[in-house]
């Protein structure tokens, strides 16, 4: 199966455009077009798009972006650490999700990813963003011991067990 993800560099927001057995270049330019239609409700402007060299991704993938005003910048042959984070997201998906998880079909893999997506942008730390969430906010550290010692944290489990969210009881 072949996934295409995009990352925001920033706030290591991602987004997942799809999933197919066969990337065609016109699968890859409707994906572009999703991409640009669907980032008119998000709160960032994209100035580039760092991409490599791959033949499926067309002259239209590219022409899809130029028109939205995203200029697309192609990875050097050879180098991993043009686009390192990247790179490091797809390690993450594949360590913390793909090597714990037995998947059935195309749509099992989507669900599942898009599930991943949900708890990569508004739960997971991030230790390159000062540990922050990428559409959340930073909470206030506690500095009370006494309130401290009194937090009531509660733990429920993700994708079926494979991750955790704790969140403190109000």
């Amino acid at each position: 199966m072949y996934v295409l993800v995009v990352i925001e560099h920033g706030s290591r927001r991602i987004r997942i455009l799809g999933a197919t057995t066969h990337p065609t270049a016109s699968w890859v330019a409707q994906a572009a077009k999703t991409l640009v239609t669907g980032r008119e409700d998000l709160s960032f402007r994209a100035r580039f798009m760092i991409r490599d060299r791959d033949g499926k991704f067309p002259d239209l993938f590219d022409a899809a972006l130029k028109d939205a005003g995203i200029d697309v910048v192609l990875s050097g042959i050879q180098m991993p650490r043009m686009n390192s984070i990247m790179e490091r997201w797809i390690q993450t998906c594949r360590r913390e999700l793909l090597d714990r998880t037995l998947i059935w079909n195309q749509r099992h893999l989507l669900d599942t990813l898009r599930e991943f997506e949900q708890f990569y942008n508004t739960h997971r730390p991030h230790q390159g963003i000062a540990n922050a969430r990428p559409l959340r906010v930073v909470p206030p550290p506690i500095d009370d011991l006494d309130v401290s010692a009194r937090l009531d944290i509660r733990r429920h489990d993700r994708l079926g067990g494979i991750h955790h969210e704790y969140q403190r009881a109000v």
